[in-house]
C-alpha cells in the first residue's frame, strides 16, 4: 500500500512537472498581428518578437487610433506612462483561444509557474473564468482582474526594468556591439526610425547586418537603440534632454527622439518638445519672456537657432508626431530635402503661422 502511495505522487508530482515543462508562451496557431507594416511583428517598447511571447501579448490604440502591440502587459504599462489617457482600447490575447479580447473583461492568473515576459511575474489572461481558475490550479498563481494585474505590473515597473537593464548592459549590449562592428553597413541611420521595432525590420528587410537570427537581432538593435543612438547626443553641440522630460503638448518622453528634439528657454526655465511642430503649438500661446529657441538641423541633429532655421514643410518624411517642419540649418539643403521629399514649401521662422501648424494635423 505504501509503494503505490509513494508511486501515484511520484507520477502526480512528475505529470505536473511535465505539464509546466509543456505550456509555452509562444503561438501555437498563426498569431493576430495588429501593427501595421512590417514592424509588426516587434513590440514597439522593447523589441521581443511578439509571436515568441504571444500569450503574454497586449494591445492598445494611441493617437488617431493607431494600433500598437506589446510583448506583455508590462510594456503596457511603460507605454501608458508616455501617452497616458490617448492610450485606449486595450486587448489581451485569450490564453485559450489566442484571440484579442478586451483585456477589461479579462480574468487574469498572476503569479503562476510560467515564467513571466519582461517581469518577475506572469501575468496570463482568459477570457473565461473557469479556464482561469483551472489553469491557476495546474500552474499556480491566483485570478485577478485587469484592472488588479495592471497596477501589479505598475508597482513593479521600477524593479523589473532595473532587472532587465542588468541583463542588457551585461550580455544584450556587448553582444549587440560586436554585431554591429563587425556585420553592419556604415552607412545604417539610426535616427530615421521612430521605434525599436521600425529599425528591426529595416535591418532584416533591407539585410543591413547580414542574416541574423532573432536572438542576434534583439541584441543588435538594442545596442543600436539605447546605447549607440545617444553616443553623439550627449555632446553640447546637441540638444540635450533629460530623461524624465516631456513634451508639454503631446506628454511624450522627448528623450526618444534626439533627432527631432526642440526647445524653447525662459529666463529660469525651459520646455522640450518632440518636434517643430509642438514647439511652435506652445509658441503661439506662449510668447512672452522666451531668451532661446532651439531645433534639431535635421541632417547634422545639431542644435541649430530656431529663429534663423528654413523649415521645410508637407513632406513625406513623418515625425512622431506625424507630418512635421523638418528644420535645418542652410537654406540648400532644405531646397535639396524638399526636392527629394515631396515637400510644398520652404519657410522661415518668421513665415510660420497656427493656420499653418494645424493644417498639419489635417
Amino acid at each position: 500500500m505504501k509503494h503505490i502511495l509513494i508511486f501515484t505522487i511520484t507520477l502526480f508530482l512528475s505529470l505536473s512537472s511535465l505539464a509546466a515543462q509543456e505550456f509555452t508562451k509562444a503561438a501555437t496557431i498563426k498569431p493576430e498581428l495588429i501593427q501595421k507594416g512590417s514592424q509588426k511583428e516587434w513590440c514597439p517598447v522593447c523589441g521581443m518578437k511578439i509571436g515568441m511571447f504571444y500569450k503574454t501579448s497586449h494591445a492598445s490604440k494611441i493617437h488617431d487610433d493607431k494600433e500598437r502591440q506589446y510583448c506583455s502587459i508590462r510594456c503596457l504599462a511603460v507605454d501608458m506612462q508616455e501617452h497616458g489617457e490617448h492610450l485606449h482600447d486595450i486587448k489581451a490575447v485569450d490564453v485559450t483561444s489566442q484571440k484579442l479580447i478586451d483585456a477589461k473583461s479579462a480574468f487574469y492568473v498572476v503569479g503562476s509557474d510560467v515564467a513571466g515576459t519582461m517581469t518577475k511575474v506572469s501575468k496570463l489572461a482568459f477570457a473565461d473564468k473557469e479556464a482561469a481558475e483551472d489553469f491557476s490550479i495546474e500552474h499556480g498563481g491566483k485570478v485577478v482582474d485587469f484592472k488588479t494585474a495592471l497596477k501589479m505590473a505598475q508597482d513593479s515597473l521600477s524593479s523589473d526594468i532595473a532587472m532587465v537593464q542588468n541583463k542588457k548592459e551585461k550580455k544584450m549590449y556587448p553582444m549587440g556591439e560586436k554585431i554591429f562592428e563587425k556585420k553592419c553597413k556604415k552607412e545604417l541611420d539610426i535616427n530615421a526610425y521612430l521605434e525599436i521595432n521600425e529599425l528591426k525590420a529595416a535591418i532584416k528587410e533591407k539585410n543591413l547586418c547580414g542574416e541574423l537570427q532573432e536572438p542576434q537581432l534583439q541584441a543588435l538593435s538594442l545596442y543600436l537603440w539605447e546605447v549607440k543612438r545617444f553616443g553623439d547626443a550627449k555632446s553640447d553641440e546637441y540638444i540635450q534632454v533629460a530623461k524624465d522630460e516631456k513634451c508639454p503638448v503631446c506628454g511624450m518622453f522627448v528623450y526618444k527622439y534626439p533627432k527631432w528634439a526642440a526647445q524653447i528657454f525662459y529666463a529660469d526655465m525651459h520646455y522640450s518638445f518632440d518636434g517643430v511642430k509642438d514647439m511652435m503649438k506652445y509658441y503661439f500661446n506662449h510668447k512672452e519672456g522666451i531668451s532661446k529657441m532651439l531645433v534639431s538641423d535635421y541632417y547634422s541633429q545639431k542644435a541649430i537657432d530656431a529663429f534663423k532655421a528654413y523649415y521645410v514643410i508637407g513632406s513625406d518624411v513623418y515625425g512622431p508626431m506625424g507630418h512635421e517642419l523638418i528644420p535645418f540649418k542652410n537654406e540648400s539643403e532644405a531646397k535639396n530635402f524638399s526636392m527629394d521629399h515631396k515637400g510644398f514649401k520652404i519657410l522661415k521662422f518668421k513665415d510660420i503661422n497656427l493656420q499653418e501648424i494645424q493644417k498639419l494635423d489635417e
